[in-house]
């Protein structure tokens, strides 16, 4: 598995930025022992994100302990020690600078682009200006804009490599015979949304209005308050993953169609773009953005409203849809045709 040198790279820089995410205490790693992936590329790479890490890191090599009895009352009993360590660690204020969004759409509709997607880029303002951080993915859906995104970026160097990574993202598409204009789902065409350019032109505005600080290859990590824009595929659960391993704390998920999606580390919040996704599915919707549609609130009415929410998320006063329901997804992007 992971064989190629590049996508060990990747793996490793994603499984380190989960590991430094703010949401994490510490981790078990456990190795066998000869896989291409080895712990010290792993431990290199959490280095090259955090040189000053202090986080408790438990790791295990099987080949080297013995027997698998052996080797897991090791890691049950360390592990059980180190979590009741972190158990210890007590909730303290914190100004929401701290947090930093990743925005994402799944099973979009047509409303998608004129209520749930334009209130994130309200929440995702809203965050730059407070000194936060936001993060833009999913390049094949920003495939139509990239001229005003390149215009939005701080200097000429984000711009070029924005539009290298877009342009060797499709090239590598091309070259397995798909290619961007793939990216719509049947459920999105279905729902009016019947090109890539239409798709991107709702998606891009989930990133609002603010300058783009920062562009990120997929593993890299963000550094730079305001939002950051990170090459990862549309494909949800292959995003989700990118997002909290790029550092994301929380994301933002909006859907038109229904999506189950969760994450083990960082809690996901639902934001149907109609009310009648809510009605039929009130199981996994966090935030009704539909009532833009109906003429109940405005645009920024339901930004101010998800804003509301991620602070009483963060501050352990709600719990999403997703974490009620367990809906914990990984899966790593192997720089393969994932659109």
């Amino acid at each position: 598995m992971y064989n190629d040198r590049k996508q060990q790279s990747d793996v490793a820089k994603l499984l380190a930025g989960y590991v430094n995410n703010p949401n994490v205490a510490g981790a078990t790693v456990l190795s066998l022992g000869c896989q291409n992936l080895q712990v010290d590329i792993f431990q290199n790479a959490l280095k090259e994100i955090n040189p000053n890490s202090d986080k408790e890191i438990l790791i295990y090599e099987q080949q080297k302990i013995g027997t698998t009895d052996q080797m897991f009352q090791m890691v049950i009993k360390d592990s059980f020690e180190a979590i009741k360590r972190a158990n210890k660690i007590e909730r303290k204020p914190a100004p929401v600078s701290k947090l930093s969004i990743g925005l994402e759409c799944g099973g979009s509709d047509g409303f998608s682009g004129i209520s749930a997607n334009p209130a994130l880029g309200i929440v995702s303002d809203i965050f730059a200006a407070l000194g936060g951080k936001t993060i833009l993915a999913e390049f094949p859906e920003l495939c139509g804009v990239e001229q005003e995104l390149m215009n939005r970026c701080v200097d000429e160097e984000k711009a070029d490599k924005f539009l290298s990574l877009m342009k060797a993202f499709e090239k590598s598409v091309v070259n397995a015979g798909s290619g961007f204009d793939m990216n719509p789902s049947p459920g999105n065409i279905k729902d009016g949304l019947i090109t890539d350019a239409m798709k991107s032109a709702g998606a891009s505005k989930k990133g609002g209005t603010a300058p783009i600080v920062d562009v990120l290859d997929y593993g890299e990590y963000i550094s730079k308050p305001g939002l950051n824009l990170l090459n990862t595929p549309g494909n949800d659960a292959e995003c989700t993953t990118g997002l909290v391993g790029a550092g994301a704390t929380v994301v933002l998920f909006t859907t038109g169609l229904g999506n189950p999606m969760g994450n083990p580390i960082a809690p996901v919040v639902k934001i149907s773009s109609n009310t009648a996704l809510i009605n039929r599915m009130s199981d996994i919707i966090d935030v009704n953005a539909g009532t833009v549609i109906t003429g109940e609130k405005s645009i920024q009415e339901v930004g101010e409203e998800i804003v509301d929410y991620i602070i009483e998320l963060a501050s352990g006063n709600v719990e999403t849809k997703a974490d009620q329901l367990k809906q914990d997804v990984f899966i790593p992007w192997k720089r393969g045709v994932s659109l």
